[in-house]
């Protein structure tokens, strides 16, 4: 067989095989992702001490609402600022602090 076959072959299987550890590795931190986003949700919801029927009911009659149009998809971020926690300056606090 030709050694540059037998190369090609080899260097495939290998990239393979990280291609096989690296889709396992980005399915593990889809399900971190998940279950982080959960808790935060979780925690945001129990800090307002809502009953889990009220809940329910709010989360259902804004889908409608949604649906209808009459309140606007909303993509809000994905991560809260932290409590003291710093933000970035605008150009008017910079000349602000001048």
């Amino acid at each position: 067989m030709n050694p540059r076959i037998a190369k090609i072959k080899d260097e495939m299987a290998k990239l393979r095989e990280k291609v096989s550890k690296g889709q396992a590795r980005l399915r593990e931190l889809e399900k971190q992702l998940v279950d982080l986003e959960n808790a935060d949700i979780i925690a945001a919801f129990r800090g307002v001490e809502v009953a889990p029927e009220e809940l329910a009911a709010f989360v259902q009659m804004f889908k409608d609402k949604q649906k209808s149009g009459t309140v606007p998809n909303l993509d809000l971020p994905t991560e809260t600022p932290t409590r003291g926690a710093a933000t970035p300056q605008t150009e008017n606090d910079k000349e602000d602090s001048d």
